[in-house]
């Protein structure tokens, strides 16, 4: 009796502990599908509406992915927002490009070099070959943000997983 209590037990506190790491999520209007490997991370602020983090052999440091989403008209639009991203970069290189994926809008952004990591306002730690892939979905309801930042050869090994998820987030 003792150990089918015990069974019981671990499987609620398994199906709570997956639960808690959902394979889909939503931000905004779009419902993104976590790239198999990438881990669910509680949002480390409340500005984000969901964090993953991404590890991968040899690199000194995880990547990040943030999720933003503020609400129609929110949220300093798609210009804005490339200029930021691309000037948290220094000694480096950038490119910005955009496409219609389904009725979807997406502007990609990548950046590498130097990264000021930090909050705004805040103070900001120079990290050296670091690298960023971002994507802005448009939509009436608010735009989407969506930022990858970590050691540069971790985020162009992550770059195709981070297009698939974006891609299959805009074209549903």
């Amino acid at each position: 009796m003792k150990l089918f209590f015990h069974t019981i037990l671990f499987l609620v506190v398994a199906a709570s502990v997956h639960a808690a790491d959902p394979v889909e999520f939503s931000v905004g209007s779009f419902t993104f599908e976590r790239p198999q490997g990438w881990g669910w991370v509680v949002p480390t602020s409340s500005m984000r509406k969901a964090q993953l983090s991404i590890t991968a052999a040899g690199e000194s440091a995880p990547g990040e992915v943030t999720f933003f989403h503020f609400g129609a008209g929110q949220g300093g639009g798609v210009q804005a927002n490339v200029t930021r991203w691309v000037g948290q970069f220094q000694d480096g290189t950038s490119d910005t490009r955009t496409e219609s994926v389904g009725k979807t809008t997406v502007t990609f952004v990548e950046a590498a070099g130097t990264f000021a990591s930090g909050m705004p306002g805040g103070a900001l730690t120079p990290m050296k070959d670091y690298a960023m892939r971002g994507a802005i979905l448009e939509n009436p309801e608010g735009d989407v943000y969506i930022k990858l930042t970590g050691p540069a050869g971790l985020v162009k090994g992550a770059e195709p997983a981070f297009a698939k998820m974006v891609k299959g987030a805009a074209a549903r």
